[in-house]
């Protein structure tokens, strides 16, 4: 029988079944989904928690140290983190492929993960059963794609072409900072959220507002809502 592979995602949790199914799953330990049991409904798989690694640099040292099937990232973590994390573990020697499990549903965030080399994606919103499925499929070799992320997807593609919203002009770390302003955080709380100085989040802010040409907070979460980008 065909074994089954190893996985490694986010904040470390590994999960172990019987001889006849095995995967080690390993993700950022925020992502409030990885909580849960991920065992199915046939009960093949039973969480065993175990942290291992809670930022991007963690896991990028890890990674030298082992050898995993897959790697589960969120979008939104401590210093290195969205597609700079994502480009830098598949620029690794026999990289592992990547599923991202995250809150952000907005096509243009899905399509920048798959264009760095994401292989999969899918929402925290999703059972666990939804969860097992793309990491078995991701692991061997496959994509997985959460159905509504790939409706909302195709759906761009069939729009009129014609100019871009401005929020796509911002770079990752820009519309990180943007999607967590607009849900109310503050600049403190980013900087500590992210692992970066309040001036480096106040010199990220002060650049988006210019490109999006808002002056005030407000201005953000008016904004965020009339383009669908709150989460």
């Amino acid at each position: 029988m065909q074994s089954r592979p190893r996985i490694a995602p986010q904040a470390g949790t590994e999960l172990q079944a019987p001889a006849a199914e095995s995967i080690t799953l390993h993700y950022y330990e925020r992502a409030p989904l990885m909580t849960q049991s991920a065992a199915g409904p046939s009960g093949l798989l039973a969480e065993r928690a175990q942290a291992l690694f809670i930022n991007g640099s963690q896991l990028l040292e890890l990674l030298h140290e082992r050898h995993f099937d897959i790697v589960l990232l969120d979008m939104t973590m401590p210093g290195i983190s969205g597609t700079d994390l994502i480009a830098r573990v598949k620029a690794g020697a026999h990289a592992p492929p990547v599923l991202i499990l995250s809150m952000h549903n907005e096509p243009q965030i899905v399509r920048r993960a798959l264009s760095a080399g994401a292989a999969g994606y899918i929402t925290k919103d999703n059972n666990p059963e939804v969860l097992l499925n793309a990491v078995r499929k991701v692991a061997a070799g496959e994509r997985y794609i959460d159905p509504a992320l790939a409706q909302a997807l195709a759906l761009e593609l069939t729009l009129p072409s014609g100019p871009r919203p401005p929020h796509e002009s911002l770079t990752d770390r820009e519309l990180q900072i943007f999607t967590l302003l607009a849900s109310g955080s503050s600049v403190n709380n980013i900087a500590d959220q992210l692992a970066i100085s309040n001036k480096t989040v106040s010199t990220h802010k002060a650049r988006l507002m210019e490109k999006l040409g808002l002056g005030s907070n407000v201005d953000i979460v008016r904004y965020a809502m009339q383009h669908g980008l709150l989460e």
